[in-house]
């Protein structure tokens, strides 16, 4: 004999999406060796809001720290936050290090 459950397709439906959901976050932390940002944070960049900028927020950190921490001038960081440097590969590199990120989520 089976033990079986009946649900309403909504709640299966719902069901499936977080267990999806749930696979892409372990499967993230396995290739990035971390916890992945949540995802109200992740929405931010995904609207268009810059990924330095919302990783170092994530991180609590201001914007003369991460410049700091990552070795690059304040006025620097604050060009490529606001779009009007592209920043080089390696401000990138320092700055994914600093964030304790890859520079894959930095960079689209």
């Amino acid at each position: 004999m089976t033990d079986t459950v009946t649900i309403p397709r909504v709640e299966y439906d719902a069901l499936q999406a977080r267990l999806e959901d749930l696979e892409d976050i372990l499967a993230a932390m396995q290739a990035r060796g971390g916890q992945p940002m949540p995802m109200e944070w992740a929405n931010r960049i995904i609207e268009g809001e810059n990924a330095v900028r919302v990783w170092r927020e994530f991180r609590g950190l201001s914007l003369r720290a991460l410049a700091a921490k990552a070795g690059v001038s304040v006025s620097y960081l604050s060009e490529i936050e606001a779009g009007k440097k592209p920043g080089s590969v390696e401000a990138y590199k320092a700055l994914s290090d600093a964030l304790d990120t890859s520079v894959d989520w930095l960079v689209g």
